[in-house]
C-alpha cells in the first residue's frame, strides 16, 4: 500500500513475480501476467522468472499499435491484451482519434461496420484480445458483432500508416503523483514510446 507523500523506490519486480509464481504453483491462479510492461521490463522479468507471463495487458488500438512490444511478446509466447481498444477518453481523447481516423472510417464503410467495430476487429486480427467497455446495451451488442467477419487481409498493412498517439490515462495519472516509482513516460516505458 502506498501512503500519500511516501516516495517509492524501484518496484521489486522479482519478489512480486516470485509471489505470483507461488500462487500459480498452489493452484490459486490458473495463469499469471503483467500490465503495462515494456519489452525491456519483460526481458528483465524473464531473466528471473520460472514461469513466463501468460499475458501483458496494455493500451492497444489502431492509433497506439506498439509494434515493437507486439513482436517481442509474440517471440516469447506472451499474449497481448488491449485495454481501451477504442482509445481512451482521458487526456487527449484518443478515442476520438481512433473513431474519427479517416482510414478506420473508410474501412468501416468498405465492410459495412462502424469505426468502433473496425478498431475491435483490427485488434482481434492482430492476435490480441480486446477489452471494450460500455454501459450502453446497443454498444455492447455492437461490440460483440466483431466475430463473424474480417477486415480484408490486404488492408491490414495499411493500419501501420496511421499516426500513433498514446493516451494511457493510468500512466498519465501515475506520472502526476509525487509518490510513484516512475517519474516520466520515458522511464516507465524504457524509451520504447
Amino acid at each position: 500500500m502506498v501512503v500519500k507523500g511516501e516516495n517509492l523506490t524501484q518496484p521489486d519486480i522479482p519478489a512480486t513475480w516470485g509471489a505470483m509464481e507461488a500462487l500459480y504453483d498452489s493452484g490459486k491462479a490458473k495463469a499469471i501476467g503483467v500490465s503495462n510492461f515494456s519489452a525491456n521490463k519483460l526481458r528483465d522479468l524473464l531473466e528471473v522468472a520460472r514461469i513466463t507471463p501468460a499475458v501483458n495487458q496494455v493500451e492497444l488500438h489502431p492509433v497506439w499499435q506498439q509494434p515493437q512490444l507486439h513482436e517481442f511478446c509474440d517471440s516469447k509466447g506472451i499474449h497481448l491484451s488491449g485495454y481501451s481498444p477504442l482509445g481512451s477518453q482521458a487526456g487527449e481523447n484518443v478515442r476520438k482519434k481512433v473513431l474519427d481516423n479517416p482510414f478506420v472510417k473508410w474501412v468501416a464503410q468498405e465492410v459495412g461496420k462502424s469505426a468502433a467495430q473496425v478498431a475491435l476487429r483490427w485488434g482481434l486480427q492482430m492476435g490480441h484480445s480486446v477489452l471494450p467497455k460500455s454501459i450502453s446495451e446497443a454498444r455492447l451488442k455492437e461490440n460483440l458483432d466483431v466475430i463473424n467477419w474480417s477486415i480484408p487481409q490486404e488492408l491490414l498493412p495499411r493500419f501501420s500508416l496511421i499516426e500513433q498517439a498514446c493516451s494511457n490515462s493510468f500512466i498519465c495519472f501515475m506520472l502526476h503523483i509525487s509518490y510513484g516509482a516512475y517519474r516520466t513516460m520515458e522511464e516507465l516505458w524504457d524509451g520504447e514510446i
